[in-house]
């Protein structure tokens, strides 16, 4: 499972920076203003050599008992509670303040590692930047510049350097599959009628579930793990601060898993926050298989709106099998296993290279990438670069000037051709080099237009 960092410290020191680098997005809002991160930024981690997942917390004042500024200081509690580690930012320009001293007390007293890195260290002596803060008691401080990036791989590779590499093969012993979705719509409903039994507390009331539960049962003899996660809610109607971290926990289990079921309610209109949550498991690479619940109460009117309702914000799902069920009454549920089955059979699909190329060939022949100028792109094989989701590389040459819409077609091709059903696919490219580029400059001595025989 991908180890969680929370980014902790005084308002203003560059947290929010800091989580743009690592995530490379500009999710976070920046500016030259104290206190402007007021919720959690969730995102994956894209600097270092082992994934892993970053919170960007609010500014921490730990002395206030009152106001928006208590409940942000609750709130990175909670999340230096939920982190495998945390990177306490202070801001090397003003040196130790009061409020770092307290901070680093609070920290200390987490029983969780913590990394000191001093910001805004551009255009200083490092050591001299980071001198200061030796008096924090929190080890060696590290100076960075979150803005320009210096130091900020050093200090994601010493921070992971604990953790252990995630090994691929653990994932595909079996079938692990999460059940995902906002609160309140019937996951662990979902959960117990397919174990056929009570062994998750489900009750008809929002975020009950506030972890995500692993459970290994058995199928027709064949092993499977079903968890349990806790419902992602959006950021305004969340009051606990435990709640707001049950998305941390959903990203793990997603991670985690071979494939995310999604459960929406039909009698709740499906909702951005249902496409963002999609969206997580898409982002990860997940199979995907679709839960609409609650499904048996709806009349024909309701049922068309549902449809359409679905089919205009959850579009980008196309490749995934959606099933109308009633968890409660356990209808449908035997169809959606089987979906789940399909799904991680896809996921996991092993595909020959001949026949990669025989299919690429026959998608080049009836449809050619369009020209780039005068240069056409040639596409000359493929073979799978990997599994969780399948992964197709594809060799030719001036491959680069392939647009969006032409790879779109050839994940829809691969994905008729191989039936991988319930998958999300991802193709990529891989230019030859030019075994002539080098020759295009003249060696010396040689005569413009000259040809070069054979001595």
């Amino acid at each position: 499972m991908k180890p969680t960092i929370a980014l902790v410290g005084r308002p203003n020191v560059g947290k929010s920076t800091l989580f743009n680098r690592l995530t490379r997005s500009r999710d976070a809002l920046v500016a030259d203003q104290p206190g402007l991160t007021r919720d959690r930024h969730y995102g994956h981690g894209r600097v270092g050599s082992k994934p892993y997942l970053v919170v960007d917390t609010g500014g921490f004042e730990p002395v206030v008992d009152e106001g928006i500024l208590f409940e942000m200081a609750k709130q990175t509690l909670q999340a230096v509670d939920e982190a495998d580690a945390i990177v306490f930012l202070v801001d090397g320009r003003n040196g130790v303040t009061p409020q770092d001293k307290i901070i680093a007390n609070r920290l200390r007293q987490s029983g969780r590692p913590v990394f000191l890195a001093v910001n805004k260290a551009e255009g200083m002596n490092r050591a001299i930047a980071a001198a200061e803060f030796y008096e924090l008691g929190l080890g060696d401080p590290l100076a960075i510049s979150a803005a320009h990036g210096d130091g900020v791989r050093d200090l994601v590779e010493l921070v992971l350097e604990p953790f252990p590499d995630e090994v691929a093969e653990e994932k595909v012993k079996h079938p692990k599959f999460a059940v995902i979705g906002r609160p309140n719509v019937g996951k662990s409903t979902l959960v117990n009628a397919i174990l056929g039994e009570e062994r998750v507390i489900a009750f008809d009331h929002p975020g009950t579930t506030r972890d995500s539960i692993y459970i290994d049962f058995e199928r027709e003899g064949h092993p499977y793990t079903i968890i349990d996660t806790a419902g992602v809610r959006r950021r305004a109607k969340v009051d606990e601060a435990i709640e707001k971290f049950s998305v941390v926990k959903t990203m793990q289990a997603i991670e985690d898993a071979n494939v995310a079921v999604l459960v929406l309610d039909a009698q709740q209109d499906i909702a951005d926050q249902d496409a963002t949550i999609a969206g997580f498991a898409l982002e990860a690479g997940r199979a995907l298989v679709v839960a609409v619940n609650k499904w048996d109460n709806l009349d024909q009117e309701q049922k068309d709106k549902v449809k359409r309702d679905i089919a205009r914000k959850l579009g980008f799902l196309e490749f995934a099998k959606f099933h109308q069920i009633s968890a409660l009454q356990g209808r449908g549920v035997a169809d959606l296993f089987k979906s789940i089955d399909e799904a991680y059979e896809a996921a996991m699909a092993k595909l020959a290279t001949p026949k990669l190329t025989r299919v690429l060939e026959m998608a080049v022949e009836r449809q050619a990438p369009p020209r780039n100028g005068l240069m056409r792109p040639k596409l000359r094989y493929a073979h799978q670069g990997g599994m969780n989701p399948p992964i197709i590389v594809i060799h030719g040459n001036s491959l680069s000037a392939i647009p969006d819409s032409y790879t779109r077609y050839l994940e829809h091709t691969f994905r008729k051709a191989f039936k991988l059903q319930g998958t999300p696919l991802r193709v990529q490219y891989k230019t030859s080099e030019n075994p002539f580029h080098q020759e295009r400059n003249p060696r010396p001595g040689d005569r413009p237009g000259a040809r070069r025989g054979k001595k």
